[in-house]
């Protein structure tokens, strides 16, 4: 019987420990990346991880790393060495001579999920740009393995045909690319102006934080919704009505540390939702253990999109996962954040932002999504009747409706 099913190549991931980083930091972000492969549909076998100030020119970690990494790459079957961090074309391959298996840095492998998950042409035009965009300046790098035409994580997409190795045919293609997004940039900002002057909300939040489930909740439509990085990229629009008020509520893409630039440019027109939007509800998925730094690179990303000083409600999700470790009486050792409760948390700084609302919430087992609906629902009052002074009224006194 023939086997049809391709069976999943194994990878192991790479990374440096860079001065200012404690072993657990480091940790977590391998945890991210092997998360990305496992997304990309590879499967994580042995982490490496290095102490170093900077990058290796040639080999990215040092020559007794990449040493140890070749020996365990040859006994072991290897199909993909991941690195964390960008790589350029010439360490790509001398990486590629050492360890005699396919090479992907983070950037390329967040563009083959992504080149996986566009489900529109709309998506897949960005997606299609970025890739391009990071293929032009390591083609001399990478030409050696983009020439096997096959198929496999990091190889989907634009390189894969003779012909589109040649500069000038890829920066033509970028040219014809850029064109067509700029065609949709108006479309959509036609679409944007359509929607007249509703009160628009965005979701925005690290990726995988459960933007889309609660979109689902509040908007009551089934938006696609998966327990993986970037189950979102196309920008979905719906309307909700909470009591006697409608406003118009987006699911963006997820951000992530070390997003690539490329891809923030390709999905301009994506991002363009945050920018215009009136009030951005930031998902932070409180159970991550580094849900403070995710916290920290959204607003970064945010202050980058020109987004930040936006009104914002802050939404704790995943109140129904996060767990935390009493310590013992006779334990001396300073408090750590794995050591507070939850309520504890709720009495920090949280739960008492004077410049944002902020609500604690399950989507999953829905407690306290009332009272999301509550402060979403006064918010996006005090807006709407500044553009709606007319209907001011309406929000008053319920006897007014019983003289109507």
């Amino acid at each position: 019987m023939i086997e049809t099913e391709q069976q999943a190549e194994r990878a192991i991931l790479i990374g440096i420990c860079y001065p200012g980083q404690d072993e657990r930091e480091t940790q977590d972000y391998i945890d991210e990346l092997s998360f990305l492969a496992e997304t990309a549909g590879a499967v994580p076998v042995k982490r490496f991880i290095q102490k170093a100030d900077l990058q290796n020119p040639r080999t990215f970690v040092g020559s007794g790393k990449i040493s140890e990494i070749a020996t365990y790459v040859s006994d072991n079957r290897i199909d993909i060495a991941v690195f964390d961090d960008e790589l350029s074309g010439s360490q790509i391959r001398n990486i590629e001579k050492i360890l005699n298996c396919r090479i992907l840095d983070r950037t390329n492998l967040i563009l083959d999920i992504f080149a996986k998950r566009a489900r529109t042409s709309y998506a897949r035009t960005q997606v299609e740009l970025a890739q391009y965009q990071y293929l032009l300046p390591r083609l001399a790098g990478m030409w050696t393995h983009l020439e096997r035409q096959r198929g496999g994580i990091g190889l989907r997409g634009p390189g894969e045909k003779e012909i589109e190795t040649d500069r000038r045919i890829i920066r033509d293609r970028i040219s014809l690319l850029k064109e067509q997004l700029k065609k949709i940039d108006i479309q959509m900002s036609v679409q944007r102006k359509n929607r007249g002057k509703m009160v628009r909300v965005s979701l925005v939040g690290y990726t995988n934080v459960g933007k889309s489930t609660i979109m689902n909740l509040l908007s009551k439509s089934d938006v696609f919704a998966e327990d993986k990085l970037f189950a979102t990229l196309d920008t979905t629009v719906r309307k909700v009505v909470i009591e006697n008020l409608p406003f118009l509520l987006s699911d963006t893409v997820g951000f992530i540390r070390k997003l690539p630039h490329h891809l923030v440019e390709s999905f301009k027109s994506t991002l363009d939702e945050v920018r215009e939007a009136d009030i951005l509800m930031h998902i932070v998925d409180i159970s991550h253990p580094g849900f403070e730094d995710q916290i920290r690179i959204v607003n970064e990303t945010l202050c980058d999109l020109k987004a930040s000083e936006k009104q914002q409600i802050i939404v704790f999700n995943k109140i129904d996962a996060f767990s935390f470790k009493a310590k013992a009486e006779d334990d001396l050792t300073p408090f750590k954040k794995e050591n507070y409760s939850l309520d504890d948390l709720k009495k920090t700084w949280m739960a008492n932002d004077k410049n944002h609302p902020v609500v604690f919430i399950s989507a999953l087992t829905m407690e306290n999504i009332e009272e999301l609906r509550e402060i979403l629902y006064q918010n996006v009052k005090k807006i709407h009747v500044t553009r709606y002074p007319y209907n001011d009224f309406l929000f008053g006194d319920p006897a007014i409706y019983e003289s109507l």
